[in-house]
């Protein structure tokens, strides 16, 4: 565990301190993103989903990506009737504190708690929170953004499906139903060990190059709701939503952990791309990462 956290901070101070001293040109975090987003995570999971046996469990890690968005909608339309809100600013909320930030930090904090086995589970709850990212993220930013007469379900559903990580997804579940998968793993295993484990350091990279922290009093209410709802409210739901269901320890644990991540990176650049408080999603984003280590560390000694 130790090294896993000691990697953690010398990646994102590398990412901070380069950004800092303009070592690199601006905007070469997307360079890092196209790299973690189409050959590490589906390196990940061509190496452990094939290995997977179905669990009824499973579908409680498939749900939450979905349960947080719902949590969200609703809490935002609870605060409304004490504090109006604009449809821009809604939408911006709904992107960041929706979905959580389950690979880029989801994956080596996990694995630093749970190990490979929690790694696996968390990888199935990725996988269903980029659907609903690219899903009711991207409904929510048409719908609140002049843009919305470009949406396109065809365009919506050409991207779920030629997104690297997803291919990689429904490629390792189909790859058992038709070939012995055992007489390859010796072969391909240590090809996916080798380029999945640059997944950890190369995404941490890419949060330090995006860290900002600069005229966040202006927006401190908004920013207390959201950090509070993402790092408190919404992990507490889940895990009462397990212990009604009885729910497998590991995958209340794990599933836990997932809720009570950060903002997913993701949200916050689908909030910029459409002129949605853009300003408003990279506070929320960048102080949910940084207390998020503090608050995860948290809740693995309260799921202990």
């Amino acid at each position: 565990m130790a090294t896993n956290f000691s990697i953690i901070f010398i990646a994102i101070i590398a990412g901070v301190l380069i950004r800092r001293y303009k070592l690199l040109p601006e905007n070469s975090h997307k360079v890092v993103n196209l790299w973690v987003i189409s050959v590490a995570l589906p390196a990940i999971s061509l190496r452990y989903i094939p290995k997977l046996k179905w669990d009824p469990d499973m579908v409680f890690l498939l749900a939450i990506p979905w349960l947080l968005f719902l949590f969200a909608y609703l809490l935002l339309e609870l605060l409304g009737n004490f504090k109006p809100l604009d449809i821009k600013t809604k939408a911006c909320l709904l992107l960041t504190v929706g979905f959580s930030n389950l690979s880029f930090l989801g994956f080596p904090l996990t694995e630093a708690y749970y190990g490979k086995e929690g790694l696996k589970l968390a990888i199935i709850c990725d996988q269903a929170g980029f659907i609903a990212v690219s899903t009711l993220g991207i409904l929510t930013a048409t719908y609140a953004s002049s843009k919305s007469e470009k949406f396109s379900f065809l365009n919506l559903f050409k991207k779920i499906f030629s997104f690297p990580p997803t291919v990689a997804f429904i490629t390792a579940f189909t790859i058992p139903k038709f070939i012995n998968y055992n007489t390859i793993e010796p072969i391909l295993d240590p090809i996916f060990d080798s380029l999945g484990a640059t997944m950890v350091p190369m995404a941490l990279f890419s949060v330090g190059l995006q860290l900002q922290f600069k005229e966040w009093k202006s927006d401190k209410v908004l920013l207390f709701h959201a950090i509070n709802f993402k790092l408190f409210l919404a992990p507490l739901l889940i895990l009462a939503i397990s212990i009604i269901l009885d729910t497998e320890k590991l995958f209340s644990q794990v599933g836990t952990l997932e809720a009570a991540m950060a903002p997913m990176i993701t949200g916050s650049i689908i909030a910029t791309e459409f002129n949605l408080r853009p300003r408003l999603s990279s506070l929320i984003l960048s102080f949910g990462i940084i207390l998020s280590f503090l608050t995860t560390f948290l809740w693995f000694i309260l799921l202990k």
